[in-house]
């Protein structure tokens, strides 16, 4: 089976019996799948065994262990709760290694309630006015991040699926959760004692993410810009803790993510 190469086709679950769902990965140039896309397959799987009305307004994620790329992802969905209101999902990612994620998501009906918004945008520039870092990223996703200065302990970046894609909220949601690992590593980053230019970060450390939480505050195109910005609370036994806050172009509060990273010092072994 040839690797999806559009956020579209990696959406593309094919179900395997009941409330089991199995997706493709994009072919990875670090040899992994990237974890925001394991978070929205699994999101999708869950949103195929909900019903109309119902929209995801939390996930909690633990990466358990790295994905291979050319393996399919086995999705299992556990309906734990089904209420008026709200309904509760259980989502493990399997390959034949074993499982490689499990997710919980929570998802709720539209309520006519107070709408106050407090966070704030951050002052950045315009994405057309930052240049991209990398060319990792040649389909699915776009990004356009900004310098984190040694001890800033923050990070910020414009992302964007790259489209256009449907209408369909379900997509733009998923796209929203496949782009929420895309910016955080960079506020852990730039607080460790060890400073080492971008492009020597991959042989100076081993980073994965470990655990993820995503809150959705309100609905917004993941195939238009969007602004996250993070700071990074510190760094203990290897693990940063991150937390971001997520906003559309126009400023709205989209959505709250909180990240725990792995960043391990490469060491020379005796």
């Amino acid at each position: 089976m040839d690797a999806p190469t559009d956020f579209l086709s990696v959406m593309n679950l094919e179900q395997h019996g009941q409330d089991t769902w199995v997706g493709l990965s994009a072919d990875y140039s670090w040899g992994r799948i990237f974890g925001g896309q394991v978070i929205a397959q699994g999101l999708m799987a869950a949103l195929h065994t909900t019903e109309d009305g119902f929209n995801p307004h939390s996930v909690h994620a633990y990466f358990i262990r790295a994905g291979e790329p050319s393996e399919p992802v086995r999705f299992e969905v556990d309906r734990l709760r089904d209420g008026r209101s709200f309904c509760t999902r259980a989502v493990v990612a399997r390959q034949s290694g074993g499982a490689i994620l499990h997710l919980s998501c929570s998802f709720q009906r539209r309520e006519d309630e107070a709408e106050v918004q407090t966070a704030r945008m951050p002052l950045a520039p315009d994405p057309q006015d930052c240049q991209p870092r990398e060319k990792d990223w040649p389909w699915i996703m776009e990004r356009r991040l900004m310098t984190s200065y040694p001890g800033a302990g923050q990070s910020m970046g414009w992302v964007r699926i790259r489209g256009p894609i449907t209408d369909d909220p379900k997509l733009h949601v998923c796209g929203l959760a496949f782009t929420s690992d895309a910016v955080q590593f960079d506020a852990a980053r730039s607080i460790h004692p060890l400073q080492v230019p971008t492009d020597d970060y991959h042989d100076s450390f081993m980073a994965a993410s470990l655990d993820h939480a995503m809150w959705f505050h309100r609905p917004t195109r993941a195939d238009e810009w969007h602004l996250y910005q993070w700071n990074c609370h510190g760094l203990t036994g290897g693990r940063g803790m991150t937390l971001g806050n997520l906003f559309a172009a126009d400023g709205t509060h989209v959505a709250t993510v909180a990240q725990e990273v792995l960043l391990r010092e490469r060491r020379p072994t005796s």
